[in-house]
């Protein structure tokens, strides 16, 4: 079974956190996030209905390495949720002003 690693609160980086947002897709899913403030699967939060899965495979990988998002499997599939309140209690108010400025 695939076991998906979360980085700490602690070991969050704005480095890490602004290198996964800085691409437009990536920040899009974010914010898809954000609007539903659900567990949500990949294709859920994709930005474009037809983009690859290994496409949304790379960019999901980035946002949890960078601790944006927590990933756990449900059946076959893979859920994901935003991790808005270990961000907020590392960055305070990060997040909201990074999307409020988001296309």
């Amino acid at each position: 079974m695939v076991q998906f690693v979360h980085p700490s609160i602690e070991d969050i980086t704005l480095t890490g956190v602004l290198g996964a947002l800085a691409d437009p897709m990536r920040l899009r899913i974010v914010g898809n996030m954000i609007k539903k403030n659900d567990c949500m699967s990949c294709s859920e939060a994709a930005p474009c209905p037809n983009m690859a899965k290994s496409t949304l495979s790379h960019h999901f990988r980035i946002l949890r390495e960078a601790g944006i998002i927590r990933t756990g499997k449900v059946g076959v599939t893979n859920r994901n949720v935003l991790r808005y309140d270990d961000i907020n209690k590392r960055f305070p108010g990060l997040l909201d002003e990074i999307l409020k400025f988001a296309d």
